[in-house]
């Protein structure tokens, strides 16, 4: 949660990403509670927020939150990018 308001995200934000959001991955295997990745899209944000459930004492853990970027995911910002180029780094060229 530190990370999340350095990073200048309100609560209030992560609320309506978890309640309006998609789950565009889920980690069944991550212990102790299964995690989901949930994408919030809007017409000027977006949102990505990591969490995961307790099922039995129906609690939800937010892991992080974080604006996503174009060296991680393709322009929907939904898609993982696949070839590993990060645009960051100067003079890097793609395969």
């Amino acid at each position: 949660m530190q990370r999340m308001m350095e990073r200048g995200i309100a609560r209030d934000h992560v609320k309506k990403a978890i309640l309006n959001g998609t789950i565009i991955e889920s980690y069944d295997d991550d212990k102790p509670y299964p995690g989901v990745l949930i994408a919030d899209i809007g017409k000027n944000h977006v949102l990505h927020v990591v969490g995961a459930f307790d099922n039995v004492n129906r609690i939800c853990y937010i892991i992080t939150a974080y604006i996503p970027d174009s060296d991680h995911f393709e322009e929907d910002m939904i898609t993982r990018r696949s070839d590993g180029y990060k645009r960051c780094v100067p003079g890097l060229q793609r395969p």
